[in-house]
């Protein structure tokens, strides 16, 4: 397992990391992204899809569990999923997604994609301690105001790749 540690100055940033990554990014590739809320998940995903240059705007899926973005380029397909209120890895199958063709980022999915690929590309994401934007389970339903832009301060990436795919994991 290869790995690899960036620090992102800001939020304008984190975008930027996202829009580089894709480049890199194949029909197949599944990204997993951990990180408290307001880590920059959802700005990381965005900067992806601008990337990728896919179709509709980037938002978090909280409530609708999966987004998929055409591609306006030709290119494969991009799954957003939020499996923050996911129970099992059954449940995220129910959502039929097409891994195999699509780029996949999944939010809150370490745990939960066991089996689905032999190779995927985890990023944790990690923000100042002792600045908590959430401090209850009940307030996850705010991850949908964009919270990550509200401290605009350095993250921590952790990239760790896995499988095959990524076994020289030399990004961005």
């Amino acid at each position: 397992m290869a790995e690899l540690h960036r620090t992102i100055a800001n939020a304008a940033a984190m975008h930027r990391f996202g829009v580089d990554l894709a480049a890199t990014l194949l029909a197949g590739d599944l990204i997993v992204l951990t990180g408290p809320l307001g880590a920059g998940k959802t700005t990381l995903t965005r900067g992806l899809g601008e990337g990728l240059q896919v179709r509709g705007a980037v938002t978090s899926p909280t409530f609708v569990l999966a987004r998929t973005h055409p591609s306006l380029v030709g290119g494969p397909p991009f799954v957003h999923v939020d499996a923050y209120r996911l129970g099992s890895a059954m449940e995220l199958d129910d959502l039929d997604i097409d891994f195999a063709r699509s780029i996949v980022v999944v939010e809150w999915g370490r745990g939960l994609l066991d089996g689905i690929t032999e190779s995927w590309l985890d990023i944790e994401i990690e923000r100042p301690q002792g600045r908590a934007l959430v401090t209850s389970e009940t307030d996850a339903a705010a991850s949908v105001l964009d919270l990550d832009h509200d401290l605009d301060e350095p993250r921590t990436v952790t990239l760790a790749g896995h499988g095959p795919r990524w076994d020289r994991l030399a990004l961005v």
